[in-house]
């Protein structure tokens, strides 16, 4: 009962406290499965709450989704749930550590790119509810190119792109960007290299891996850092408990906080003028 109230009491704290403009939206996504992808999009949203920033953190690997577990939870509504129930999205909204808010994907093999038309509309006026009540709403996508990853990347403003040196991670991210830039010329898009053996050989990478796609794709990638391969994370996947949380002073935790950092001292891009997420999705799903 204490938990429930303390959830409801942190929503309606959200809702008096809302932004005079929509969250931005950042799709988190990977070319291939097993790169850190999410465990990435956790640590991040976690290091932006440091930052005073307020963050919703949207599992939408609907079918394979994790957030939950990473952060030693069970939630109690997904968002497949919400559309199936007709639940108000703020019903599904859990807290985990440090508040963080988030919204799990759930399983089963569903996908939101496939809804119904009736049910699209019931999301989409769900989850415009959410919009002025955070300054981030981060979206961590499932693996690959899927119709769901597309269709969110697309409304989407910015893109992180997590990838290893490994190289079927590289092609595979080269591919997911191939992806994003024909279906979107202008969309900001961001490099992470995770799990590099020591930095000058991520940061060689990322250098390499930038012009690649410079030269064929004719875009900039921008890097938001180079993340240690640490044995840490498996402590921490294990543990369930997010590493910059288990360990502020790790070499992971320590590269995930310069990230963020990084991420917060760019300027501003968006890839659509003066078009919202709301605007920008509702005409995709116009478009299926």
């Amino acid at each position: 009962m204490m938990i429930n109230d303390q959830a409801t009491n942190l929503r309606k704290k959200l809702r008096n406290q809302s932004n005079d403009f929509p969250a931005k939206t950042i799709s988190i996504v990977s070319g291939k499965g097993g790169v850190g992808k999410s465990n990435i999009a956790v640590n991040f949203t976690l290091e932006l709450l440091d930052q005073q920033k307020k963050v919703l953190l949207f599992d939408l690997d609907v079918g394979m989704g994790n957030i939950d577990i990473l952060l030693g939870l069970q939630a109690t509504y997904t968002v497949i749930d919400m559309i199936q129930q007709r639940l108000s999205i703020h019903d599904i909204v859990e807290y985990g550590p440090k508040n963080l808010a988030y919204i799990a994907g759930g399983s089963g093999a569903t996908e939101l790119f496939s809804m119904t038309e009736a049910d699209a509309d019931y999301f989409l006026h769900e989850y415009e509810k959410l919009q002025t009540e955070y300054d981030y709403i981060i979206f961590d996508l499932g693996a690959g190119a899927s119709n769901d990853s597309l269709f969110f990347i697309r409304a989407s403003d910015e893109c992180i792109v997590v990838t290893t040196p490994e190289p079927t991670s590289i092609t595979d991210a080269y591919g997911m960007i191939k992806h994003i830039v024909n279906y979107d010329q202008k969309m900001p898009i961001y490099i992470v290299m995770n799990r590099s053996t020591t930095p000058r050989s991520g940061q060689q990478a990322v250098e390499k891996f930038q012009n690649v796609v410079d030269h064929f794709l004719d875009r900039q990638v921008h890097s938001l850092g180079v993340l240690p391969d640490d044995n840490l994370v498996s402590t921490a996947v294990m543990r369930q408990t997010p590493v910059t949380i288990l360990n502020r002073r790790s070499p992971i935790a320590r590269s995930i906080q310069q990230m963020t950092f990084t991420y917060l001292g760019l300027p501003s891009k968006t890839s659509h003028g003066h078009l919202t997420f709301m605007q920008k999705i509702r005409q995709l799903f116009k478009e299926r």
